[in-house]
């Protein structure tokens, strides 16, 4: 058999969808997910499959800082699954439901990203817009938590960027929900609108957490009850939780206050 080379790294999977091509290439230790460009969609450490590798991925849980463990979180975009992987390892109680436009996506995260079968972790094929519109109009489950990470080949996807798939979004949250956003921040046009559709949705609950050393931009959005912690309580907090996940948040609430001046006032008590 020849082995195949691509993205400085060896092809161990190949295939196509009426979306496009799907590769998957081991590297130097650890798998990605590409799309048919050398973005990586997910990257996995193949010696610790359950681990969340990737930096973006890991301030993306910056949602900790003001909230516990969730119970019912809603996932936009699959991707090799690691995220809704970690959820469904870390939180044993919580029910997990990702919404996945593309079957042959999930095909790859269960061969290739070890993501597991379980009535606790729920996979959907369907267009995430289209989902969240229909559930919005009757929700019957309200999700303490969102996250959205869906990209494709060329970057974010189109319509999770409006404001009518916010204003879903936030008809499907608690009262004390979150919405977390995976954004792509060079391009600075379009972010500033993303921004502004947030804002007219949100108001001024909004932080943004760029992702040291990488192009990704944290979107976090505050349902209209979510409680306000001190920033001395949070401080604290932060210690707590790196010893416990292993992640920078001391450098996520720093990050977060530098970044937000008007804002960070509007969801922390200085």
């Amino acid at each position: 058999m020849i082995e195949m080379f691509r993205y400085k790294g060896l092809l161990v999977h190949e295939s196509y969808d009426e979306q496009g091509l799907i590769e998957v290439v081991d590297y130097e230790g650890k798998r990605a997910l590409h799309f048919g460009s050398d973005a990586r969609q997910s990257t996995m450490s193949l010696a610790e499959p359950n681990k969340l590798l990737s930096h973006y991925a890991q301030a993306m849980m910056s949602w900790l800082l003001f909230k516990d463990t969730p119970q019912q979180p809603l996932m936009i975009g699959l991707g090799g699954g690691l995220l809704a992987k970690y959820f469904f390892n870390t939180f044993p109680d919580c029910h997990i439901k990702v919404i996945e436009h593309r079957a042959e996506v999930l095909k790859v995260a269960r061969s290739h990203f070890a993501l597991p079968h379980d009535a606790r972790l729920k996979v959907l094929i369907q267009d995430g817009v289209a989902y969240t519109r229909k559930q919005s109009l009757a929700p019957q489950t309200l999700h303490d938590l969102i996250m959205v990470d869906a990209f494709d080949h060329e970057g974010m996807a189109d319509g999770t960027l409006s404001c009518a798939f916010f204003d879903s979004c936030k008809a499907l949250l608690t009262p004390d929900g979150l919405l977390v956003m995976n954004l792509w921040g060079t391009d600075k046009p379009l972010l500033a609108q993303i921004s502004l559709n947030l804002q007219q949705v949100f108001g001024d609950k909004l932080l943004f957490l760029p992702v040291r050393g990488r192009g990704n931009i944290i979107g976090i959005a505050f349902a209209d009850h979510v409680p306000v912690p001190t920033f001395k309580a949070l401080k604290e907090k932060t210690w707590q939780l790196e010893a416990h996940y292993g992640f920078e948040f001391p450098i996520y609430i720093k990050d977060l206050k530098r970044h937000n001046p008007q804002n960070f006032q509007r969801v922390v008590n200085l």
